[in-house]
């Protein structure tokens, strides 16, 4: 039975330190904290043309090089496309090890220095940062609650005309 290229490109993404899949705009976003591959349905024409791919975060110029190159694997994808993703056509004769490098290449651009070079020196991970929910939250001492404004004492005339600045001569 054939795995599904979101199945491979979850593979290959959840591999790396940190990395988390977190469904958002009805496909799967893979972050580290940061986005740093998307999937794109291949049910979605607006985004995907009609074909499954991916984006992902490309270094300086490697998005202009690749579609250039290789216009019927890679493309520029909507919305990111401007900052530099690349989208990767994941239906035809995919090379799949050249997809790992480009996806590790995107997570080393958007994941924290730390995590980056622990994955380097081969140590473990380092633990993800606390969550707001996973901190103990300190209640915080209640303010009387003001349900009308300041009553402000009505101006007089002399009062306007000391707020006015002095006229030249």
């Amino acid at each position: 039975m054939a795995t599904s290229p979101l199945d491979r490109l979850r593979r290959i993404c959840l591999a790396f330190p940190g990395a988390s899949d977190v469904p958002a705009w009805g496909t799967s976003t893979f972050r580290c904290p940061k986005i740093f591959a998307m999937y794109a349905q291949p049910t979605d024409q607006k985004h995907s043309r009609g074909r499954p791919g991916v984006w992902i975060k490309a270094a300086p110029g490697n998005q202009e090089f690749m579609v250039r190159d290789k216009p019927e694997r890679f493309y520029v994808p909507p919305y990111v496309g401007p900052s530099g993703w690349v989208g990767i056509y994941l239906d035809a004769g995919v090379d799949w090890s050249e997809v790992a490098l480009l996806v590790e290449e995107a997570w080393r651009l958007m994941a924290p220095k730390r995590a980056v070079k622990a994955f380097d020196a081969g140590a473990p991970p380092p633990a993800p940062p606390r969550t707001a929910s996973a901190r103990t939250k300190v209640p915080r001492k209640a303010t009387p609650r003001r349900d009308t404004p300041p009553a402000r004492r009505p101006s007089t005339s002399a009062d306007e005309a000391a707020r006015r600045p002095a006229r030249k001569k």
